[in-house]
């Protein structure tokens, strides 16, 4: 019997990561192309994606080029589930812009939201006793265990 997928929030800095050859963030991203793990997006993410993506000066050490990580990040979409956020929770995130990751995680039934930001969404003033928080560092120790 074949254990049920994750269902999870990839922060966008994970998302850079794997473009950028992090080893862990490379491996989530992978895991969630093989099915093992499924990625909720939204409209707000999706945004906040593509805008990331267009950042050339980040990507200037990256292994892939334009062309490459929107192919990657196309692959990666048709692997999500697509979720409506029909109620804002406000969760208070001490960075306003993250209130939407909690907020799509909540929508999505997610278990875990994967980012390398911790430190603002540990902060949150309302808390959601069955979301975790984890780097993906976190995450793959999990998953193996």
């Amino acid at each position: 019997m074949t254990a049920s997928p994750l269902t999870a929030v990839i922060d966008t800095n994970v998302f850079v990561g794997a473009c950028l050859g992090a080893r862990a963030s490379n491996e989530v991203i992978a895991g969630c192309l093989r099915g093992e793990i499924v990625p909720l997006m939204g409209t707000a993410l999706l945004a906040e994606y593509e805008d990331v993506l267009g950042r050339d000066v980040l990507f200037e050490r990256s292994r892939l080029d334009s062309a490459e990580r929107d192919e990657l990040l196309d692959i990666f979409l048709a692997r999500c589930r697509w979720t409506r956020i029909y109620y804002g929770w406000r969760p208070n995130v001490p960075n306003e812009g993250d209130n939407h990751l909690v907020e799509l995680a909540v929508a999505g039934g997610a278990e875990v939201i994967v980012t390398r930001n911790l430190r603002d969404l540990e902060r949150m003033d309302l808390r959601f006793p069955a979301l975790k928080l984890m780097t993906p560092e976190d995450l793959l120790r999990e998953v193996r265990k």
